[in-house]
């Protein structure tokens, strides 16, 4: 190895005032990816972390924007313009509207529109629930996740609690566990169901597909109960119960036994034999329409329900009318 080459390997980040970090390709690197280089050379950052960062035009390759998988050679000069995460950064508190089905000292119940996400995520770092629930209750700015102890997808609709203490919040996560927080849904399934059944079936990462879930051999364990509230000609109304939370539990446990969710784009995204209105459905079918749990302050049972949005009521509306 040349005096040269070690130079290069053994290279400092140095921030100007500017907050650009500058830095050389070592030439040992000589046919790698841009992406990868930088990766090696900078193991205090993620790849993907990196990779945005290229993409978002934020590293200069010798004063040329390159994307992630262009090769480099060594000896290029590289300044990079490095941006916090949002992740890293504080959330911020938006004027969103919420729908507040209770509150008093400590406990918030929510009843979510679809359509709101309820954490900032990739894709999602604003307009998120937590945003609004720092907006209307400042004090959450303490509590972790602004006091969100679980969470609807996107386009679920239906009540959620959140904890406005920390000793709420401590206690609401305890009853998750203990599995003493009840949670009810209304969905509508293709096809009809004969009987109420109950779906012991554990929950993990599809095998392939990593954005969506599925029943696996070694996955989390996972039990839904279902009831038949109203069968259609080819749809059922069901209400089904948690005994466990896991991430799209009952959208993929009804959709392992062969009853899919209307509108479920990720678990049912056959819709060309479908009715028209079931076909127009938008989102997962899916509702939370009622939550008990034990107050953590008073220690009383307390229970609430919501009726589904009007989106929900019209699919019901439609699906009797064609049933007739």
């Amino acid at each position: 190895m040349t005096s040269s080459e070690k130079q290069l390997i053994d290279y400092t980040l140095k921030p100007t005032a500017s907050s650009v970090i500058e830095l050389e390709i070592p030439f040992s690197s000589a046919g790698s990816r841009l992406d990868s280089a930088l990766a090696a050379l900078m193991p205090e950052y993620s790849r993907s972390r990196i990779q945005d960062w290229i993409r978002q035009s934020l590293v200069l390759v010798n004063g040329r924007v390159l994307t992630p998988k262009d090769k480099v050679w060594g000896g290029e000069t590289v300044a990079l313009h490095p941006e916090p995460h949002p992740a890293e950064l504080p959330a911020v508190a938006e004027d969103i509207a919420l729908d507040i089905v209770y509150e008093d000292d400590s406990i918030l119940i929510i009843n979510k529109p679809a359509g709101l996400v309820v954490h900032p995520g990739s894709g999602n770092w604003q307009g998120t629930l937590l945003n609004a629930l720092l907006y209307h209750v400042p004090e959450l700015t303490h509590i972790p996740r602004a006091g969100i102890v679980h969470r609807l997808d996107k386009d679920t609709s239906g009540l959620m609690v959140v904890a406005k203490t920390l000793i709420a919040q401590t206690h609401l996560v305890r009853q998750l566990q203990a599995r003493t927080v009840k949670r009810e849904y209304l969905a509508v399934t293709h096809g009809v169901i004969a009987q109420n059944g109950r779906v012991d079936a554990p929950i993990g990462r599809h095998p392939s597909q990593r954005t969506k879930m599925a029943v696996v051999s070694n996955g989390r364990e996972a039990v839904t109960h279902y009831s038949v509230v109203t069968r259609f000609a080819r749809h059922t109304l069901v209400r089904c119960a948690l005994e466990t939370g896991r991430t799209h539990q009952i959208r993929v446990h009804m959709q392992s036994i062969g009853y899919p969710l209307v509108g479920d784009s990720v678990y049912n995204r056959s819709r060309a034999n479908d009715i028209q209105c079931a076909r127009d459905f938008q989102r997962q079918a899916l509702h939370a329409t009622q939550l008990g749990l034990i107050h953590p302050a008073t220690g009383e049972m307390m229970t609430w329900q919501a009726e589904p949005p009007d989106d929900f009521s019209r699919l019901i509306e439609c699906l009797t009318a064609t049933s007739d």
